[in-house]
């Protein structure tokens, strides 16, 4: 495992609180939040909680990104944006194909696997360990103003002028050789 930040070269955030009653940050990810290809594997995206967001926040976006992935780019599990600005928890699940658990006006954008979903950790057999950077972004826009159908990169892309501060867990998947 290598020490790549990804938010190393992106505008400095104010930092603010990320909790979930799913995973511990710097711990594994229990086995629902797996791909469903994989024992106990359900797919399910994380129960997130956040407080202490910067002020002139109008609204936020949920990432779930993997660096590790061995790719060249690293792997979007997960991306919503539009997330209202009074919205401070998305339930376990939240992630599903419809995005049942989202609040009005959220939606979520094409993962790397290019379905508008949560995706769950499958690093490749014997890679090592791989960390999932779990981010709530606070934005100074009620709208990022990307299409449904970018990709988390593009939405990246457009939040990195908007951000106001971020709220980081990292969770951890590896899958033995």
């Amino acid at each position: 495992m290598h020490a790549t930040d990804p938010f190393a070269r992106l505008p400095e955030a104010a930092s603010f609180t990320v909790v979930s009653a799913t995973v511990t940050d710097g711990a594994a990810w229990p086995p629902e939040q797996h791909a469903s290809g994989l024992p106990g594997g359900k797919d399910m995206s994380p129960q997130l909680s956040w407080s202490g967001a910067p002020n002139g926040t109008e609204s936020y976006a949920v990432t779930v990104y993997d660096p590790d992935a061995p790719t060249g780019s690293g792997f979007w599990h997960w991306a919503v944006a539009d997330i209202p600005a009074t919205v401070t928890e998305l339930p376990e699940g939240a992630g599903d194909d419809t995005g049942s658990g989202l609040p009005e006006g959220a939606y979520q954008l094409p993962n790397d696997a290019r379905m508008a979903r949560y995706i769950g950790a499958a690093p490749p057999s014997g890679h090592g360990p791989h960390r999932y950077f779990i981010v709530v972004h606070a934005l100074d826009v009620a709208s990022v103003g990307v299409p449904a159908d970018a990709t988390p990169a593009v939405l990246g892309f457009t939040m990195a002028g908007h951000t106001l501060g971020r709220a980081v867990l990292i969770a951890t998947a590896e899958t033995p050789a």
